[in-house]
C-alpha cells in the first residue's frame, strides 16, 4: 500500500473516506478476534449486552464464580475504552502524528503475544480460559474506543447491533419515501416526505457488517485449522494499520515535556 494511503488511515487530520477505510478494516479485525475467541474460549467478548445479561443471570442463580467472571469481563472492557482514550488524549496533548495509531499499536502487541503464548497455556485452562477472556474484552474496548473517538461516535466496529439497527431504519425510511411517492401531492404523507435514504450511510453500514462478517469467517476458519496463531495476521495488519504516524513521530522529533 502506498505510504500516503496508510499515513492517512490513523492521522490526526481526519476525511470521512479515511474514517470508513479505517472502520472497515477495524471491524474485519473485530470479527476475526471475536470469532476466534469463541473457538478459543467459548464465549464472544466483543458486545457487552450480553455479558452484563449474564452477570445478571447468574448473580440470580446464586454462581458468584460466574459473576466474578463476568465483571471482570465487563471491568476489562471499559478499561480497554479508558486506556485508548487516555492514549488518545496524551497523544493530542503532545501533538504526536500517532495520537490514533497508539491504541492499535497495542492492540496488535497483545494479539500477537496472545497467538504466540496461547498454544502453550492452553494445556492450563484454569488460568487460561478467564486471562484469555479479559485479554480480548480488554482488546475489544480498546479498538471500539479508539473509532469511536476517531469517527466523532459516528462508526463502531467491535458488535454489530447498532449497525444493524441503523441498517434497518436506513430500509424503513426508504419503504416509507416509495410508499409516499405514490400518494398524490394532496395526501396526507404524500407531500413533504423525508428523504428516501441516505447513500453513503448505508454502504458505510452494510460494508461494516460484511467486513465483520468476513472476518469472523476468516478468523473461525483460521482458528480451526491454524490455532491460536491464526491472531498473528491480525495483528499484523493492526501494525500496518498503525505504523507510518509512528515512524513519522520517530522521524520528526516532536516536542514533548521533559
Amino acid at each position: 500500500m502506498p505510504i500516503n494511503y496508510l499515513r492517512g488511515l490513523t492521522s490526526p487530520a481526519r476525511t470521512d473516506s479515511a474514517n470508513r477505510r479505517l472502520g472497515r478494516s477495524l471491524a474485519f479485525v473485530a470479527g476475526g478476534i471475536n470469532a476466534g475467541g469463541f473457538l478459543a474460549v467459548g464465549q464472544y467478548t466483543s458486545h457487552m449486552s450480553g455479558i452484563v445479561s449474564a452477570l445478571a443471570d447468574n448473580l440470580a442463580l446464586g454462581d458468584l464464580l460466574l459473576v466474578f467472571a463476568g465483571f471482570a469481563s465487563l471491568l476489562a472492557f471499559l478499561t480497554g475504552a479508558m486506556t485508548s482514550s487516555l492514549l488518545i488524549n496524551w497523544g493530542r496533548s503532545h501533538r504526536l502524528h500517532s495520537e490514533y495509531a497508539m491504541p492499535l499499536l497495542l492492540e496488535a502487541g497483545l494479539l500477537l503475544g496472545f497467538g504466540i503464548l496461547g498454544s502453550n497455556l492452553e494445556n492450563h485452562r484454569l488460568l487460561f480460559v478467564p486471562t484469555t477472556v479479559v485479554l480480548l474484552c480488554y482488546v475489544m474496548g480498546l479498538q471500539n474506543a479508539m473509532i469511536t473517538k476517531i469517527s466523532k461516535a459516528e462508526i463502531r466496529t467491535t458488535h454489530v447491533t447498532g449497525i444493524v439497527t441503523d441498517i434497518g431504519i436506513e430500509l424503513g425510511r426508504l419503504c416509507y419515501w416509495r410508499m409516499a411517492q405514490s400518494k398524490p401531492a394532496d395526501h396526507p404523507g404524500g407531500a413533504d416526505t423525508p428523504p428516501a435514504l441516505n447513500r453513503k450511510k448505508f454502504t458505510l453500514l452494510t460494508s461494516l457488517l460484511l467486513m465483520f462478517f468476513i472476518g469472523g469467517l476468516i478468523g473461525a476458519l483460521g482458528f480451526k485449522h491454524i490455532g491460536f496463531t491464526a491472531t498473528i495476521p491480525l495483528a499484523a495488519t493492526l501494525f500496518l494499520l498503525a505504523i507510518v504516524p509512528l515512524i513519522d513521530d520517530l522521524t520528526r522529533h516532536p516536542h514533548l515535556p521533559q
